[in-house]
């Protein structure tokens, strides 16, 4: 399967970036390009992280991987299998699967000259785990990753 997949979108099949998609179609999380790379190596510690990273955006452009970006955290990948909306709690930051339903198309006006491939929607709000358990607790304010001072403070 991954083999053919390749081979209609134009890509070569490479040990390397076999082992990317094997890796990532056997996943229900979505990993960071590191966690990517971590894990091909310790299937086959021949590939290197440049090559795995290369391959992931080989992967990406030719629509058989998706990267979903976080903001304020490394971005993620997904073996783009079924289509899905993506749910991204912001307190752990885990990131899971929706089911899919389409999404109504802009107004023309709105879009000027602009094109549009593609639109999925990112939910955000509290993960089951960090949901406050009890009702009538009130959720508390989003937690951002602390970014490191400008000022060279702490």
């Amino acid at each position: 399967m991954i083999k053919r997949s390749l081979g209609r979108s134009g890509l070569r099949c490479t040990p390397q970036r076999y082992a990317v998609m094997k890796f990532l179609m056997e996943q229900s999380s979505h990993p960071t390009a590191a966690e990517i790379f971590a894990g091909v190596n310790r299937a086959d510690p021949r590939s290197s992280r440049a090559t795995t990273y290369n391959n992931l955006r080989d992967l990406v452009e030719a629509g058989l991987v998706r990267e979903v970006a976080v903001e304020g955290r490394a971005a993620r990948f997904d073996a783009a299998g079924q289509r899905h909306h993506h749910f991204i709690c912001d307190r752990c930051g885990n990131m899971e699967d929706l089911e899919w339903y389409e999404v109504p198309k802009p107004a023309r006006a709105s879009l000027g000259q602009r094109v549009v491939r593609e639109c999925e929607l990112i939910f955000r709000g509290f993960c089951a785990r960090c949901a406050p358990r009890r009702a009538g607790t009130a959720a508390s304010a989003p937690q951002r990753p602390k970014q490191p001072n400008q000022l060279g403070g702490r």
